[in-house]
C-alpha cells in the first residue's frame, strides 16, 4: 500500500449483479503461500526488495506472467517509466465472457525499497493469481469477462494503476463493471476491512464474512491510497479487502477478531521485517476465499 494517500464521457458501467448460487471454489492456502515464498526469494536474490525499476520487481512480474500464461490466459505487459525508471504492468484476460462486461480484480506487485513486501504486497498479488489460476483449473465460464492485473510503482503513487487507466478508452473504461482491489490482505495482527464504494461489491464480501460468522468493518485507512482510486475517479465500481497496515487495533477490534489490542495491524508495514514470518495465515486464507466468491458471484 502507498505510504501516503470525476466523471467519465460515455456510457455508465453495467451494473454488478450478484447471484448467489454461484459455487466459488476453496483457494487452497498453500498455494498461495507458495507464491509467497517465490516472491521472497526472488526479493532474497535480488538486492532485498522488489521495488519498481528494481530487478526484483521484473522477476517478480515474470514469474506470474508465467503462471497465468501456462493456464491458458491472455497477458500483456504495459510498459511505463516513473522516477526515470521503466516500469510494468501485468494484465491477464481469461478467454470468453461478455467484452462489454469485464470484472477485474488486481493488486499491486511491487514493494518498497527497504523490503521484500510479502504482506505489502505479496499477499494481494498471491491471492490474485491463485483465484485466477483456480478460474482455469475450473474451467470457469461465467456471463461476464474476467480480467486479472498486477500494477507496477504503485508504492510511488499509484503510478501503474494510474497509467492504466489513463489510456484507456471512454468506451473501454465503461465496459468495466467492477474492479476489486486486494492490498494487504495477510497482516499479522488482522482486521477485517471491506471498502464501501460500490454496494454490490460491498454487499458480496460482506456476504461472503457473515457466513463464516466473521464481522467486518469499513475500510478507512487506504482510501485514496491504493490501486482502486485511479477506477474510482473515472465512474469505475471498486470494492476491495484489507487487513490493515500501521494503524493500530482497538480493544474493540481485538475482542471481535483476536489479536493484540494496542498494536499495529502490521507492525513491520513498510520495513525489512515483511517477510513470509510477516503473514497471518487465517486472514490470507479468508481474504483469498472471499475474492474467489466475489470474482465467481459478481461475474455469473
Amino acid at each position: 500500500m502507498l505510504l501516503t494517500g470525476g466523471s467519465i464521457a460515455g456510457a455508465a458501467p453495467a451494473p454488478l449483479d450478484p447471484a448467489p448460487l454461484a459455487a466459488a471454489p476453496d483457494i487452497p492456502l498453500a498455494n498461495v503461500k507458495a507464491h509467497l515464498t517465490q516472491l521472497q526469494s526472488i526479493a532474497t536474490a535480488n538486492g532485498g526488495n522488489r521495488a519498481h525499476g528494481r530487478t526484483g520487481y521484473k522477476a517478480s512480474l515474470d514469474y506470474v506472467k508465467a503462471k497465468l500464461d501456462a493456464a491458458g490466459y491472455t497477458t500483456t505487459i504495459q510498459q511505463f517509466t516513473s522516477s526515470s525508471r521503466v516500469g510494468y504492468n501485468l494484465i491477464a484476460d481469461w478467454p470468453g465472457g461478455d467484452a462489454n462486461q469485464v470484472v477485474m480484480a488486481g493488486s499491486h506487485l511491487d514493494s518498497v525499497t527497504s523490503g521484500a513486501g510479502i504482506n505489502d504486497n505479496g499477499s494481494g498479488s498471491a491471492a490474485v493469481l491463485e483465484t485466477a489460476l483456480a478460474v482455469a483449473r475450473a474451467g470457469y465460464a461465467p456471463t461476464k469477462h474476467l480480467r486479472f492485473a498486477w500494477w507496477g510503482a504503485e508504492e510511488l503513487g499509484l503510478v501503474g494503476s494510474r497509467y492504466y487507466v489513463n489510456n484507456l478508452s471512454s468506451a473501454n473504461r465503461a465496459r468495466i463493471s467492477g474492479y476489486l482491489n486486494l492490498d494487504m490482505v495477510g497482516s499479522p495482527n488482522p482486521g477485517y476491512f471491506v471498502y464501501d464504494d460500490a454496494p454490490a461489491i460491498e454487499q458480496t464480501f460482506k456476504d461472503y464474512f457473515a457466513g463464516l460468522g466473521i464481522p467486518t468493518e469499513i475500510e478507512t485507512e487506504g482510501d485514496g491510497r491504493s490501486d482502486h482510486a485511479p477506477f474510482k475517479n473515472v465512474g469505475v465500481p471498486v470494492g476491495g479487502l484489507f487487513s490493515g497496515a500501521d494503524y493500530i487495533k482497538t480493544a474493540a477490534q481485538a475482542a471481535k477478531w483476536g489479536g493484540t489490542a494496542g498494536l499495529a495491524f502490521d507492525r513491520c508495514y513498510h520495513s525489512s521485517c515483511d517477510t513470509t514470518a510477516n503473514i497471518n495465515d487465517t486472514a490470507l486464507d479468508r481474504n483469498a476465499d472471499a475474492l474467489a466468491y466475489a470474482i465467481w458471484n459478481l461475474s455469473a
